[in-house]
C-alpha cells in the first residue's frame, strides 16, 4: 500500500523498490525522511487520508478497489481541527529542517512555497473562527447535497450502501459543524441578519420538498438508473432505504441548523463589514494578504479599483458609441441600454436553458481546436458545461468551475447559474466560458493536477491571486487572438474586466470603509450593468469571503505586467508559448514567487 501511494504521489516506485521495503517504511513513518519530496507528499497524502471526502473528490483510490471511505463523511468537530492546527506547526518545523544546500533549485522551490503556506496558517490562527461557516453562498447545508450529487459515483450495489450510510452520517456531521458555530457566537462572531434570514430560508425549503423529490433522493436514483448490472429490485430496495434515512437522519439534521440560526437570528444585527467583529480589522487585512499574496492595504486596493472602473467604462463607451449606442448620458444608461435589448439573450424556457449549455459547450470546442498557437501543452482531462443544480442557483455565482478526477473518471466542469436568463446576455458568454474553461481555469487547474514532476501541493496549491488571475488573464488573452472578434462581444469582456475592477472598489467599501450591503450594491449595479440578480449574489457572496474578490484583478494585473516586461527584454526572442509555459508548468504560486520566475525566464532566454 505504501509503495501505491509513493507511485500516486509522484515519487517513481522503481527508486523504492531497488532500495528496498524497510526504506519505504522509512520514508513512511520518519519524522524526516530522507526525501525531500517524501516528505512533501507524504504529509499531503495523510492529511488526505484524514479526509474521506476528499479522497472521494480526488477519485484515485476506487481504480485499487478501495472505496470503504466513500461510506464516511469528514470530522468537522472543534477538536478535530485543533489537531489539523497542531499537525500544520508540526509539518513547519520538520520543512525547516531541511538544510537549502542539500536541495536543488526545484526542492527549494517547494520549500518555499510550503513555507508561505505554512507561515499564513500560524500567523491566521488567531482569527481561526472569523468566517460564517454556513451561509447564503456556501456550508454543510449546501456543501452536502452538492458533493453527493457531484462527487459521489453509483457504479455499483456497494457504492450506493456508501451513499446511504452518508445520509445516516449527516446527523453527526451536522452537530459537529454547529459547535464550531456555537464557539463563533461565543465570540461574538455572528453572521449579518440577512445571511441569516438567506440561509434559514433554503434550509426551511430543503426540508419542505417531498423526499422523493429531494436531491439527495433523485440523484441516486440517477446514478442507480445510469449503473450497469443493478438489479430492478435492488435499486427499489435502496431507494426505499434513501427515502427513509432522508427523512429520519437528513432532515433531523437540517432541523438543528433551523432551530439555532432562528434563535441566533435575534441577535444579528445588519452591519455587514467584518470591521464590526471583535478584531475584525485585523483579520481582513490578513485576508487580503492570503488572496491578493501580496502586503496592498486596503486603501491600495480601493484606489486601484477606482482608477481601473474610469479606464475600462472609457473603453467600453468608445465601443458602444461605435455601434450607434447613445452614450451622451453616461455609463449607466448607455449600458443598460445595451442590456434592455432583447436581441441578446435566449428564450426564458427550458429549451431556451438548455440551447446556453449547447452553445457553451460550442464555444469551448471552438478555442479548444484553435490554441496551439499560444500554447505548447494543454492537459488531458476533458471539461463539460453543466448547469448548478436548481436548488441553489438561486443564491449561487454566475459560474465556477470544478476540478476533474485525478484517475480521469470525472472531466472539469464548468457549472452555469441559469436561474435568471437575463443575467446570460450573448455578448457574455465567450468571456465567461474562458474564464471559466479554456483556457482559463481548466487549463491551468487540471493541467496543474497533471504536473507529475510537481510535489502534490503544488499540483493543488489555493493561491487565489495566481488562479483567477490567470482565469482573468484568459478572457483577454483570447480577444488578443481573435476570439472575441464581434464588437459586443468586447463590450462582455470589458464588463468583465470591469465587474471585477469594482469588485476592489466594494470588497474594500464593506470591509474597510464601513459600506453598507445597499450602499455596495447600488455601486456595482450604477458601475457595471449587471443584472439586479447577479448584483445581489455578488455583494452577499463578498459580505461572507472578504478579501476574496480582490485577487482576480490584483492577480491579472501582475501577470500582464510581467508579461509586458518579458516582451520588452526580450523583443522578437520572447515566446508567447514559452512565456505560457512559465505560468502554468510550476502548479500556482504567490505573485513575489511567479514575478522571480519569470525573470529567471528572461535571464535563461537571453544568455541562451
Amino acid at each position: 500500500m505504501i509503495k501505491k501511494l509513493f507511485k500516486w504521489s509522484g515519487i517513481a516506485l522503481a527508486t523504492v523498490l531497488v532500495v528496498g521495503g524497510s526504506f519505504a517504511a522509512h520514508e513512511w513513518y520518519a519524522k524526516k525522511p530522507f526525501l525531500f519530496r517524501a516528505f512533501l507528499d507524504r504529509e499531503v497524502i495523510k492529511i488526505a487520508f484524514d479526509s474521506p471526502e476528499t479522497l472521494t473528490s480526488l477519485g484515485f483510490l476506487e481504480s485499487m478497489g478501495i472505496t470503504g471511505h466513500n461510506a464516511k463523511l469528514n470530522d468537522d468537530s472543534p477538536e478535530k481541527g485543533d489537531e489539523l492546527l497542531e499537525k500544520v506547526s508540526e509539518i513547519r518545523a520538520t520543512l525547516l529542517e531541511y538544510d537549502d544546500a542539500g536541495l536543488n533549485a526545484d526542492e527549494r522551490l517547494s520549500k518555499e512555497i510550503a513555507l508561505y503556506l505554512l507561515d499564513f496558517a500560524e500567523e491566521s490562527k488567531p482569527y481561526r473562527y472569523h468566517n460564517y461557516p454556513v451561509n447564503q453562498l456556501f456550508g454543510v447545508q449546501n456543501g452536502y447535497p452538492s458533493f453527493m450529487e457531484a462527487q459521489h459515483q453509483v457504479r455499483s450495489e456497494e457504492d450506493a450502501e456508501h451513499y446511504l450510510a452518508r445520509l445516516t452520517a449527516v446527523e453527526q456531521k451536522f452537530a459537529q459543524n454547529l459547535e464550531g458555530i456555537k464557539i463563533r457566537t461565543e465570540k461574538g462572531i455572528i453572521p449579518p441578519k440577512f445571511v441569516i434570514e438567506r440561509v434559514l430560508a433554503e434550509m426551511n425549503a430543503f426540508v419542505a420538498t417531498p423526499v422523493t423529490e429531494n436531491i439527495l433522493y433523485t440523484s441516486l436514483q440517477t446514478k442507480l438508473s445510469e449503473a450497469e448490472g443493478i438489479p430492478a429490485e435492488a435499486q427499489a430496495r435502496l431507494l426505499a432505504d434513501a427515502e427513509r434515512r432522508i427523512r429520519d437522519h437528513v432532515h433531523p439534521a437540517y432541523q438543528l441548523f433551523i432551530d439555532y440560526f432562528a434563535a441566533l437570528n435575534e441577535q444579528a444585527g445588519s452591519d455587514d463589514g467584518f470591521w464590526h467583529l471583535p478584531q475584525g480589522e485585523e483579520a481582513y487585512a490578513l485576508a487580503l494578504k492570503l488572496f491578493t499574496t501580496t502586503d496592498y492595504s486596503a486603501e491600495q486596493i480601493h484606489q486601484l479599483g477606482l482608477d481601473e472602473v474610469a479606464r475600462i467604462q472609457g473603453e467600453i463607451l468608445t465601443i458602444l458609441a461605435a455601434e450607434s449606442f447613445d452614450v451622451s448620458g453616461g455609463f449607466t444608461p448607455a449600458i443598460d441600454a445595451l442590456a434592455a435589448d432583447s436581441r441578446f439573450y435566449y428564450e426564458d424556457s427550458d429549451a431556451g436553458r438548455a440551447q446556453i449549455l449547447e452553445d457553451y459547450q460550442a464555444i469551448l470546442d471552438e478555442i479548444d481546436a484553435g490554441i496551439d498557437q499560444a500554447f505548447n501543452i494543454r492537459p488531458t482531462a476533458g471539461m463539460e458545461v453543466v448547469r448548478i443544480p436548481e436548488f441553489k442557483e438561486k443564491t449561487s455565482p454566475g459560474a465556477y468551475y470544478q476540478q476533474p478526477a485525478i484517475d480521469g473518471s470525472r472531466p472539469g466542469r464548468f457549472f452555469a447559474n441559469l436561474y435568471d436568463i437575463k443575467a446570460t446576455p450573448k455578448y457574455s458568454m465567450r468571456t465567461l466560458a474562458y474564464h471559466e474553461g479554456i483556457p482559463g481555469h481548466h487549463f491551468q487547474i487540471a493541467l496543474g493536477m497533471e504536473q507529475e514532476g510537481l510535489p502534490f501541493f503544488r499540483r493543488m496549491s489555493p493561491f487565489t491571486a495566481y488562479v483567477e488571475g490567470w482565469a482573468l488573464y484568459s478572457e483577454q488573452l483570447a480577444w488578443e487572438l481573435g476570439y472575441q472578434a464581434d464588437p459586443f462581444d468586447n463590450v462582455g469582456r470589458l464588463q468583465a474586466e470591469l465587474f471585477r475592477a469594482v469588485r476592489l472598489v466594494v470588497d474594500t467599501g464593506i470591509h474597510h470603509k464601513r459600506w453598507t450591503r445597499e450602499q455596495a450594491i447600488d455601486y456595482m449595479r450604477d458601475n457595471t450593468g449587471m443584472a439586479q440578480s447577479d448584483v445581489v449574489a455578488e455583494i452577499e457572496r463578498y459580505i461572507v469571503m472578504p478579501g476574496q474578490a480582490t485577487a482576480y484583478k490584483v492577480g491579472m494585473i501582475k501577470i500582464l505586467e510581467l508579461r509586458e516586461r518579458a516582451k520588452t527584454q526580450l523583443g522578437d526572442r520572447f515566446d508567447l508559448r514559452a512565456f505560457h509555459d512559465v505560468m502554468l508548468q510550476n502548479g500556482a504560486v504567490p505573485l513575489n514567487i511567479l514575478e522571480r520566475l519569470v525573470e529567471q525566464y528572461i535571464a535563461d532566454t537571453q544568455a541562451s
